[in-house]
């Protein structure tokens, strides 16, 4: 809510009524803000304003007059955003940007500056007067504007997104699966409702930013917008309460979903095409809707033809891992599997795998929930739970349709597993995932299932597990000598420890000052040997098959991290925070 100047100062005895009707009266005759023209009417002070503010709201006051600003500071805000919020950049320091305003309440101007920079904001006041100095002498060729300080998020959001080079209109549609909707029509309700606008921001700068999720989250007091950047969750901007139901609303209609139906979780999807460089790009969003106790929170995963990595040697293997993966996925029967938590990059190597092995003699099919790439040459099957068609009901279709190779989405359930297994007995490749921490524990897993013990042994050829690790920003790579004993601590030999140099992130405008830019992936790659199928035939625990893994030359998650902070290519923090030794 915009600071009532004239009442603060009338409650602290500061004017007095006359003089506040005075100069309202004033104001209405000659225009401009309520502040400039007591201080031109002589009832106040430039400076008395400015400590009003600070005391008020608790916000520290600076003298302009006395203040010379740094010409790259002054680079970081266009001069248009200055002169309608009237705010001014002072310094910036690590990731925080601190400005001079007029107004310390404009939490839009805040959000806006926020989400435009990248930075986190810290307001000081400075008066009107000093404000309105400084604009013309560092922001002489910007026009001067009528400031709205109660401006809206809408309009902050409409304004945003005819700043971004790729946010024209004209240049965001929305696809339907078999139909689309014109650039004209969009364009059309965009002006009718600009939550639209909003909305598109959301997606747009997500795609820009190289997120792989959006967040919308409700709260009790506070609605926020969060991006998953390599990995790492980032709060991006906060849109008002009011404004909950409608980007709800409006991202439902988008990706097909009931409107009405606010109770029950839903799943939908979204094609947007937009300019990029000139051409024509399509990106499909996957939407979640779950009802939560403030509302439903909405989390899209992108997902980007063009950041599929199908080439495996690019995917992060270690050579040997990598030797022993493309040999288990050319065998003609057997079943490999890739495990890791959510996000941890397992559908890219499922991917990778049957491109490697997608020939004209091969039928292969897939079952999928949901289908997130098309890949030609290739039977995708969308699951579909509701219906009866879950990932048991797809297997026992897929064998009647004489296949070579099956993926299955993930092994959830004994019936999957048991179907999934008899394929691979059966003459048949199967490449599948489960939600295990290590490759060694998957075998318990499927025992746990309810898989005998020899049909496991029997079954599987190999398990990958893998994890992504965020990649340091090669354009501000510097080393980062760590002590010895901290190395041997992470995992590295004493040998290795003293002649290991780790690098690091400086931070830079590329990788957004947080040091990293992008992913690699960290595999661990357990063969089934004769010697680890007679432990499993005997019912050996994770922990014996880890040993032995071990000791026939397994490369762990832990070392295959450690591999890459020796290569300069991540962190020990990084490995450290995904792995265990």
């Amino acid at each position: 809510m915009p600071v009532r100047i004239g009442e603060l100062l009338l409650k602290e005895k500061r004017i007095t009524p006359e003089q506040l009707e005075e100069v309202l009266a004033y104001q209405k005759a000659h225009g401009g803000k309520l502040g400039l023209n007591l201080v031109k009417l002589g009832f106040v002070k430039d400076e008395d304003i400015t400590a009003l503010l600070s005391k008020q709201y608790g916000v520290p006051s600076i003298n302009l007059t006395q203040f010379e600003i740094d010409p790259g500071v002054i680079k970081l805000i266009p001069g248009e955003t200055c002169h309608k919020y009237q705010i001014i950049p002072l310094s910036r320091s690590g990731a925080t940007l601190t400005i001079a305003m007029t107004d310390p309440t404009n939490v839009f101007a805040m959000d806006d500056i926020k989400f435009m920079t990248g930075y986190n904001v810290e307001p000081v006041v400075a008066s009107e007067g000093a404000v309105v100095d400084a604009l013309d002498k560092y922001y002489p060729a910007a026009p001067a504007k009528k400031v709205d300080t109660g401006a809206s998020a809408l309009d902050m959001a409409t304004r945003a997104i005819e700043e971004m080079p790729t946010l024209d209109d004209a240049d965001v549609e929305v696809l339907a699966e078999l139909e689309e909707i014109s650039a004209e029509a969009l364009q059309r309700q965009g002006e009718e409702a600009p939550v639209i606008k909003l909305v598109n921001v959301i997606l747009m700068s997500a795609i820009q930013k190289g997120a792989s999720d959006i967040h919308i989250e409700p709260y009790e007091k506070e609605y926020r917008v969060r991006y998953r950047i390599d990995g790492i969750l980032y709060n991006i901007m906060a849109p008002p309460m009011k404004y909950r139901d409608a980007i709800t609303s409006r991202i439902k209609i988008m990706s097909k979903l009931d409107i009405a139906e606010k109770r029950l979780p839903q799943d939908g999807r979204i094609k947007i095409r937009f300019a990029d460089n000139g051409s024509a790009k399509d990106i499909d969003f996957r939407v979640s809707c779950l009802p939560t106790l403030f509302g439903e929170k909405i989390v899209m995963r992108l997902l980007d033809k063009d950041k599929l990595m199908l080439d495996m040697t690019k995917l992060g293997f270690e050579q040997e891992s990598l030797t022993k993966f493309e040999f288990a996925i050319q065998k003609p029967w057997g079943m490999v599997l890739v495990t890791g938590p959510t996000g941890s990059g397992k559908t890219n190597t499922l991917y990778s795998s049957i491109s490697r092995i997608n020939k004209s003699d091969t039928n292969i099919m897939t079952a999928e929930d949901p289908v997130e790439f098309n890949l030609p040459g290739i039977n995708q099957v969308q699951v579909r739970e509701n219906i009866g068609l879950n990932f048991a009901a797809a297997l026992r279709s897929f064998l009647r349709q004489d296949p070579n190779i099956i993926l299955v989405g993930e092994i959830r359930d004994f019936e999957t597993a048991e179907i999934a297994v008899k394929a691979a007995l059966t003459g048949h490749l199967v490449l599948s995932t489960l939600h295990t921490n290590d490759a060694p524990s998957t075998v318990n897993r499927l025992m746990n299932m309810g898989i005998e013990p020899f049909l496991v042994a029997s079954s599987v050829n190999l398990i990958c597990a893998q994890r992504l690790s965020r990649r340091i920003c090669t354009n501000c790579k510097e080393p980062h000598p760590l002590p010895p004993p901290a190395l041997v601590q992470a995992g590295f030999s004493p040998e290795d420890a003293e002649i290991v140099v780790p690098m690091r992130g400086a931070g830079c405008d590329k990788c957004n000052r947080t040091g990293y830019k992008g992913r690699v992936g960290l595999y661990e790659v357990l063969e089934v040997t004769d010697e680890l199928r007679e432990l499993i035939l005997v019912g050996a625990s994770s922990l014996e098959l880890r040993r032995k893994a071990i000791d026939e030359g397994m490369i762990t998650l832990r070392q295959s991290g450690l591999r890459k902070v020796k290569a300069g290519m991540t962190t020990v923090e990084e490995v450290v925070r995904e792995t265990v030794k």
